[in-house]
């Protein structure tokens, strides 16, 4: 934890996705902001038709305790992830 916390980048009011906090995010230490804590409430929409793929259960494992220590479902990582490797894909 920074001992001079008077120099953090200020959160910002509302994060335009969930994406754009998750940058903040990975980029931020949560610890730098305990002082400013509070709850927070948000929906994120997936589309209604959903599609299941086989996952190995020990990678599974590992994405559940990411998304955990995220503070996010396993499912709302792993769709981020994929999205991520298929926007590089198509712009590769």
């Amino acid at each position: 934890m920074r001992k001079n916390k008077t120099h953090r980048e200020p959160i910002p009011e509302e994060f335009g996705s969930l994406e754009a906090a998750a940058e903040f995010w990975d980029a931020h230490s949560l610890a730098d902001y305990e002082d400013m804590q509070q709850e927070a409430h948000f929906e994120v929409e997936l589309g209604a038709e959903k599609n299941y793929f086989a996952v190995e259960k020990d990678l599974a494992d590992s994405i559940d305790r990411l998304a955990s220590l995220k503070g996010v479902l396993p499912e709302t990582l792993v769709n981020l992830w994929l999205k991520e490797k298929v926007l590089e894909f198509a712009h590769g």
